[in-house]
Formats: structure tokens, C-alpha cells, sequence
């Protein structure tokens, strides 16, 4: 064979290896694209919300909005990733002692809902916004609407009282979605544990060892005077105290005609500093009334800082059952140095004391005297 020929054979060979490498590589990054693909797949997972739907979101969410109060998300660490707020959070009202303590960061929010009793939603603003997720706080119908109406994935949150199940599995699911399950853990473990400390101090008393008490002038779709209560108070039932108000059989809040509350005759009277001008004002009008009440003769009435205010303030609702456990059992708190405890509770919450704020803006815990 003549060296043209070997020359020529060389290279058909040369050319054909070359087109099998070319079909290899190809073949290569064929085999590659399920990975990619995979990867693509493992940005997004599928949770259950609060409602029991089915939702998609993203493995990552780095942005949320909150059609509701945003406390919760303060409590579980992840405020930093909320790009919404309502109108009422950007007031800072030290009532609301999670958006007061963060009213700079709120300030610089978009508000994406009114915020009070009767919330509007902004969904032109949540669509600008195009958060990752939104979390909702409504019914089912609600829920699905909305995610139809924005094509944004939404999360229903559903949860009611303080040392509820309900509560704990709200921080769970935020903790798993946005990242934050290390702090949602120890903020549940220290619920439960102030909860278990308030009941075991007062589980062993008798009820006939217990005075009868009675909380008044409470926020429940706004301020009422000494006829607006609570059934089933949760600083009450955190401490096992005898509320007077159970045996109506109600389940929470009822306004009640205040001849019962005469009938009733507590030894023990808490009320509410935000709405004492109430109070005050029907006193002017019939001093008698509570001048013969029991609690009132005694010097028995207790300033109680109300929790309620578009929603529970949990950690308030906290210190409000260790404040009326140092009261009504003063024995069973007895170790219990109260404004050390209420800060400890603000901060493990909040992230910073509170007590002080209170008590500049006139919402001091101690005793009142009615028509003062």
C-alpha cells in the first residue's frame, strides 16, 4: 500500500472516530439532563398547610407576605424575610409590643392588608411585591380564591389560644418553610415550659382554698368597660384560677349585665389599664355600683395589661397569667420576682425587654382605683 493511501485511510479513520466522540459527548450531556432536571425539580416541594391544602412552593423562599398580622413571624425569627405589613403595624402602638419593637423595619414595609376587625387586603400591592409565598389568615374558600386571583402560592395559618397545639404547629410549619426551625423549636420548648411552671405551681390547690376572680373592661373587637369578660380566660385557665364567668358556659368573650357581676361578687377584680376611662366614666354616673362590690371595698382590683389587639400578643398573655398568679396565689409565686419574669418572657419572644416601654406609655401592671 502506497503511503497516499495509508495517508488517506488515517484520516477516513481519524474522521470517523471523531463523529463517535461527537455522538459521545452528545450522549453525555443527554444523560446529564436528568440531573438538571432533577435539580430543577428539587427548587420547588409540596407542603399541607393549616387548612389541609396542597401547596406548591419554592424549597428556598428568600420573600413573604402575610394577609394578617405579621407576630408570628417575629416570634418564629423570620421578620427579616416579610415584605409586607398592614397599616396598623406601621402605627407602632406599644400595644402591639412585636411591631412596636420593630417599627423601623415595619416603617420601610409595603402594606399589603388594612389590618383590625375589619381587614382589607391590598392585592394589587401583593402582586407588585410578587413574594415567594403568602401566607393567609382566613377560611378555605378565601385561601383558594386568592391564589387563583395573585398566582402566588398561599399558606393558610390557622391557629387560636396560647398554649395551644394549633399555636405550635403554626411555628413548626414557618419554621420548616422559611428556615427557621432552630428558633420556632426553642420558642415552642419555652412556651411549654412556662406553661407546665404556671400549672404545676397551682394544680395542687384546692378550689375551695381559691377566691373567686373576675377579669373586666377587656378588647374584644374594641375597648369595653367592667361588663366586657372573658369564659375560659387564658391567664386564668393557665394558673387553674375560679373564674366567676365559667359558669355562664360561655367559651370566651361575652359582655354581661353588670347585676351579675354583683351576684358574682368576686374577691379578686382585674382590669384592663387601655380602657379604665370607660370604666371611670360609667363610675361618675352610678359610684354605688362598685363601691359595694367586694373586690373594690378590699382594695382587691389589679391592673391586668390587655393582650388583644388585632390578635393575641402571646407574650403578654403570658406574663398577664404570671401577674395574676402573684396575686390570686401569692404563695405559689412566692419566688417569683414578677418584672424579671415578664422581661425574661418579652425577650425569649421579642428578642429585648418590654417591661419599661409599659410602663412609659401607662400600662403599668399594679393596683387601681376605680374612678381615679
Amino acid at each position: 500500500m502506497n503511503m497516499k493511501k495509508v495517508s488517506t485511510l488515517f484520516l477516513s479513520m481519524a474522521l470517523i472516530f471523531a463523529l463517535f466522540a461527537g455522538c459521545s459527548t452528545g450522549a453525555g450531556t443527554s444523560s446529564a439532563a436528568p440531573s438538571a432536571s432533577s435539580s430543577a425539580e428539587a427548587t420547588t416541594k409540596t407542603i399541607t398547610d393549616m387548612l389541609g391544602r396542597t401547596v406548591e412552593i419554592p424549597s428556598n423562599v428568600e420573600t413573604a407576605a402575610m394577609v394578617g398580622s405579621n407576630r408570628i413571624f417575629v416570634y418564629a425569627g423570620c421578620i427579616d424575610k416579610m415584605v409586607g405589613t398592614a397599616d396598623l403595624e406601621k402605627e407602632a402602638n406599644p400595644s402591639q409590643p412585636y411591631a412596636y419593637v420593630n417599627a423601623e423595619k415595619f416603617a420601610k414595609l409595603t402594606p399589603v392588608v388594612s389590618g383590625g376587625a375589619s381587614s382589607v387586603t391590598y392585592d394589587e400591592a401583593i402582586v407588585t411585591l410578587h413574594p415567594d409565598i403568602l401566607f393567609f389568615s382566613g377560611d378555605l374558600e378565601k385561601a383558594n380564591a386568592l391564589q387563583e386571583k395573585i398566582n402566588i402560592p398561599v399558606v393558610a395559618l390557622s391557629y387560636t389560644g396560647i398554649f395551644t397545639d394549633s399555636v405550635y404547629d403554626a411555628l413548626t410549619l414557618i419554621g420548616d418553610i422559611m428556615g427557621t426551625q432552630a428558633r420556632c423549636t426553642e420558642v415552642i420548648a419555652a412556651m411549654k415550659g412556662w406553661q407546665e411552671d404556671l400549672n404545676n405551681r397551682t394544680k395542687d390547690i384546692a378550689d375551695a382554698d381559691k377566691p373567686a376572680v373576675y377579669a373586666g373592661a377587656v378588647s374584644f373587637g374594641g375597648g369595653h368597660g367592667i361588663e366586657g369578660t372573658y369564659a375560659n380566660y387564658p391567664p386564668f385557665v393557665a394558673i387553674n384560677a375560679k373564674n366567676v364567668v365559667d359558669e355562664t358556659g360561655e367559651k370566651s368573650s361575652v359582655e354581661i349585665d353588670k347585676e351579675k357581676l354583683v351576684a358574682w361578687n368576686p374577691d379578686i377584680i382585674f382590669l384592663t389599664p387601655d380602657n379604665m376611662e370607660l370604666v371611670n366614666a360609667d363610675y361618675k354616673t352610678n359610684p354605688s355600683f362598685y363601691d359595694n362590690l367586694s373586690a373594690v371595698k378590699s382594695g382587691n382590683v389589679y391592673a391586668q395589661i390587655g393582650y388583644n389587639y388585632w390578635g393575641c400578643n402571646m407574650e403578654l398573655a403570658i406574663i398577664d397569667a404570671y401577674y395574676a398568679g402573684t396575686v390570686i396565689f401569692p404563695k405559689a409565686f412566692a419566688d417569683v420576682d414578677f418584672e424579671k419574669k415578664a422581661d425574661e418572657i418579652f425577650t425569649l419572644m421579642l428578642g429585648q425587654p418590654y417591661m419599661q416601654v409599659l410602663k412609659d406609655n401607662g400600662n403599668s401592671f399594679g393596683k387601681i382605683t376605680i374612678g381615679k
